[in-house]
């Protein structure tokens, strides 16, 4: 199979999405169990050495665009902390044995990252089993449409932003202090930050969140030598749109959209990640990289 640096049209590198696209799962949802299954770049994504050495934890890895991330820091050269709800274990531990054929240490820490205990004791067991932490990866989050205001409740609005928001709060708080010069938070946001989708009025305000928090931390620990960057996906197909994340009978046409007319693929996340955590980024910092299929943002 092709990996990420052969040269394809983008267009058609991955297909379009169709009414085989149309399915639903019980949150929090398996990524095994979609058709087709995403491509996270198990078979595809080819390291190159580029973070060699560095410990990582990757928070919603065990599927989605945090599987691809977590996949891609392995193959990088990174050991890597996997944070994933305990009902995502059957996804977390295929995870685990491409990290370990990749030759790096994988530590599983399932919890739920609404707690805040959990958030610390993330970080903690990261720097008791990896000796430290030098990359942050943002990446789990909550996604359910509800057409009206009215019947958005005050339970799912504060679960989404504490899922999404307290526990970036909560994760950036406890990694910082065993940080050092050179470490990298990358937080993860959306083209629904620019672009909201009417249904998605919880989802969407939180990822607007996310941008403003970043550029606000990114400068504040700028003279510790620690940088924080966004990525900014598009339509990706991830277990979070078939848990409720979009209606059924929208995900025929998911990605359409877009400029490149198909849903992306959470292995075509994985370079940004892998790029904001190296040094290749060292004078990047409090920026949102657009990964969209080319929706112009501000």
């Amino acid at each position: 199979m092709a990996d990420q640096y052969t040269m394809q049209d983008p267009t058609t590198q991955y297909p379009k999405a169709g009414p085989e696209y149309q399915q639903q799962q019980p949150e929090p949802g398996l990524q095994k169990d979609m058709t087709p299954v995403p491509d996270s770049g198990e078979t595809s994504y080819r390291g190159t050495g580029r973070l060699t050495g560095r410990k990582a934890v990757v928070t919603g890895a065990d599927s989605g665009i945090g599987r691809a991330a977590a996949i891609a820091y392995a193959r990088e050269g990174a050991d890597v902390v996997l944070s994933y709800l305990p009902e995502e274990e059957a996804d977390a531990q295929e995870v685990v044995k491409l990290i370990e054929e990749a030759g790096r240490k994988a530590v599983t820490v399932p919890g739920d990252l609404k707690d805040e205990q959990y958030c610390v004791q993330l970080i903690e067991t990261a720097v008791k089993e990896l000796g430290g932490i030098d990359i942050l990866a943002n990446v789990a989050g909550k996604q359910q449409f509800v057409p009206e205001i009215a019947d958005l409740t005050t339970e799912q609005f504060d679960h989404t932003f504490k899922t999404n928001v307290y526990s970036l709060f909560w994760l950036c708080k406890a990694a910082i202090k065993h940080m050092k010069p050179g470490s990298s938070i990358i937080n993860t946001s959306s083209i629904q930050a620019y672009n909201p989708s009417p249904i998605l009025l919880d989802y969407a305000t939180t990822k607007s969140a996310i941008n403003t928090f970043s550029k606000a931390l990114a400068q504040q620990v700028a003279e510790k030598g620690i940088r924080v960057n966004v990525v900014a996906p598009g339509p990706i197909w991830t277990p979070l749109q078939v848990v409720g994340g979009q209606p059924e009978e929208a995900l025929k046409d998911f990605g359409s959209q877009t400029p490149l007319a198909r849903p992306g693929q959470p292995v075509e996340m994985a370079p940004a990640y892998v790029f904001l955590a190296s040094q290749e980024s060292s004078y990047v910092s409090g920026e949102t990289l657009n990964a969209n299929g080319g929706t112009p943002t501000p």
